[in-house]
């Protein structure tokens, strides 16, 4: 069985398949085809720890990705990384676009590592990469392939606006205010998601040539929430929901619709299972194979996800259910980590309205069916008294089940890391300490 994982930056789940007014018909023929996770959560809302979590299966206080990799910080372990797994089990492997699991590619252990070809300039390079990884999947080999493809949209900047995405007729993402300039600002992310999708569907078209549709999994991901407030390195479900759907036909159910909980450590496991070879013991997530075949309606109760460092220390764990959220901070600090906040229009406008004097509580407790926005923090409700107890307690077995470093104090930053002052307003201009 061939692997092709494609994978985001910063997609969430605003695309089609979810429901959203963001045209990528290429990823609707995806989720038609296979199976499409509606609850699939990532291990952490920043970019180099949520992708070390998923191809390490373990969380990142448990890889080592604290933080991130062109800021100093690694895997301890490189052997724990998907692709050497699958090089021991005979596969050949690729690399093509994106990483963010090191700041040497090289040092991945990818037998290949793909370059787009030359190309004019107004042809984007995710593009490019999307082409290079098409002629690799049409060449003969005698071995199977694990083929990784990151894109870098739908990151900002953003591409050039598409001319046919009228911000007079978009609607920015809940919940920020219907303004001009926040229209503007989703415009120019859907332009990104449709460049995007074009991308998947130059793959698509490459594994159908190629006769391989049948013996290839291909996996579609991206790592956390969109780089806008309250999104993108928070721990609300608009930073740590992502979009996932897998499709090879005679595996995995066309057009199926899985509503329960998953997490993006669950992958290797998953792998593993449809392998039919061992997990590693170090693997902290469960299979998604009974899911995928039907034969269970839930395979976790909860997931886990975590914020220790990305621009700035903003340590942070929660704990999710079906129902409820719990997220409990665990520094001094009460307000809102500017640098952790991707510079934008919609930043821009919330910092001139106030955004930075928010303060927030040590502790969130959130009732997800009554309150699926994360907006009323029931922590103090006597009524919620037997829940609080129950997520700590959970939250706390988890972290000390997987090593946390948090439980003995601020967690320091590696030897050389650069990590901007809190005060730094922009990440554009960093202050480092």
């Amino acid at each position: 069985m061939n692997i092709i994982y494609l994978h985001t930056h910063d997609t969430g789940r605003y695309i089609q398949p979810y429901g959203y007014a963001v045209p990528t018909p290429n990823l609707m023929e995806l989720a038609r085809g296979g199976t499409l996770f509606r609850q699939a959560f990532c291990a952490a809302p920043t970019c180099s720890p949520s992708r070390a979590a998923l191809l390490t299966g373990m969380a990142p206080h448990s890889n080592g990705m604290l933080g991130l990799t062109h800021r100093g910080f690694l895997l301890n372990d490189y052997k724990e990384h998907l692709v050497s797994f699958l090089s021991d089990q005979g596969y050949e492997t690729a690399l093509c676009g994106v990483q963010h699991e090191a700041p040497d590619k090289a040092i991945l252990g990818y037998e290949h590592l793909l370059e787009p070809e030359a190309a004019p300039e107004q042809e984007h390079e995710d593009v490019r990469c999307a082409e290079r990884a098409a002629a690799y999947i049409r060449e003969d080999r005698e071995r199977p392939f694990f083929l990784s493809l990151g894109l870098f949209n739908t990151h900002r900047e953003f591409p050039e606006r598409d001319p046919e995405v009228n911000p007079n007729y978009v609607l920015p993402p809940h919940p920020f205010p219907d303004t001009a300039q926040n229209r503007e600002d989703m415009a120019n992310y859907i332009s990104s998601a449709k460049l995007m999708d074009r991308c998947v569907g130059i793959v698509m078209e490459a594994l159908k040539a190629s006769g391989q549709e049948d013996s290839t999994l291909l996996i579609f991901t991206t790592d956390h929430g969109l780089a806008f407030p309250h999104m993108k390195c928070s721990l609300y479900d608009t930073g740590i929901g992502v979009a996932l759907m897998m499709k090879k036909p005679g595996l995995i159910r066309a057009g199926h619709v899985e509503d329960s909980l998953v997490s993006q450590v669950d992958l290797f496991p998953t792998l593993c299972d449809m392998l039919g070879v061992e997990q590693p013991e170090r693997l902290q997530g469960v299979s998604l194979l009974p899911l995928i075949e039907g034969s269970r309606d839930k395979v976790r109760e909860e997931i886990f996800a975590e914020v220790t460092f990305h621009a700035a220390y903003e340590p942070m764990r929660c704990i999710r259910t079906d129902r409820y959220k719990l997220i409990r901070w665990f520094d001094e600090h009460d307000g809102l980590v500017p640098a952790n906040i991707d510079d934008s229009p919609t930043k821009s406008f919330l910092v001139e309205q106030g955004l930075l004097s928010t303060r927030r509580e040590p502790v969130e407790l959130y009732d997800l069916y009554l309150d699926p926005v994360e907006r009323v923090n029931v922590v103090r409700d006597e009524a919620y008294a037997g829940i609080y107890q129950d997520l700590s307690s959970r939250l706390m077995a988890w972290m000390e089940e997987t090593g946390d470093p948090l439980l003995h104090g601020k967690v320091q930053k590696p030897e050389g890391a650069r990590i901007n002052k809190v005060s730094c307003v922009s990440n554009q201009v960093p202050d480092y300490e």
